[in-house]
């Protein structure tokens, strides 16, 4: 029922096509064209820049798990939703996107129990564009991911 229930937000949001006449990707209702991105000074700040691109990102690479609205899917894939790994040490959470999760993980008294794999093809930027996305989407407020960090984390662990 879950995944129904994504695959209706997805279509709703243009995330997939409803047929293969339409784009694979569309604006989500209420969103910009590029050309009123574009004359929007708002839109062009570096950090509205880093969430677009982690949308996009997100979209491709965690929404199947971590679902359209980050809530993940019960005991199996976590929620991304006001936790404290999400919204404590950006350090932690760069290293969990590097090096994957093979460990359950409980969160508020549930038990998450999917592998996650790690983004060996993202690159520094992309994984801080993503991480500054999902710090900054459904509810969460904290603070940006930037390349710098990611870089960090991956010298300090010997993550190529």
């Amino acid at each position: 029922m879950k995944l129904l229930a994504t695959i209706i937000a997805m279509l709703s949001l243009g995330l997939i096509a409803a047929s293969p006449a339409e784009k694979a990707v569309a604006p989500a209702p209420g969103a910009s064209t590029p050309a009123e991105t574009a004359a929007s000074p708002a839109q062009t700040t570096p950090l509205a820049a880093q969430l677009a691109r982690g949308k996009k990102i997100y979209q491709v690479q965690c929404l199947t798990c971590h679902q359209v609205d980050g809530t993940g899917v019960m005991n199996m894939n976590p929620p991304l939703v006001k936790t404290t790994y999400v919204l404590g040490d950006k350090s932690a959470l760069v290293k969990i996107v590097l090096e994957g999760m093979k460990t359950p993980l409980t969160i508020d008294d549930y038990e998450y129990h999917n592998v996650m794999p790690p983004h060996t093809t993202m690159n520094d930027q992309e994984i801080a564009d993503v991480l500054t996305f999902v710090r900054h989407s459904f509810g969460n407020k904290a603070a940006a991911v930037t390349a710098a960090d990611v870089k960090a984390v991956r010298v300090q662990d010997g993550v190529k």
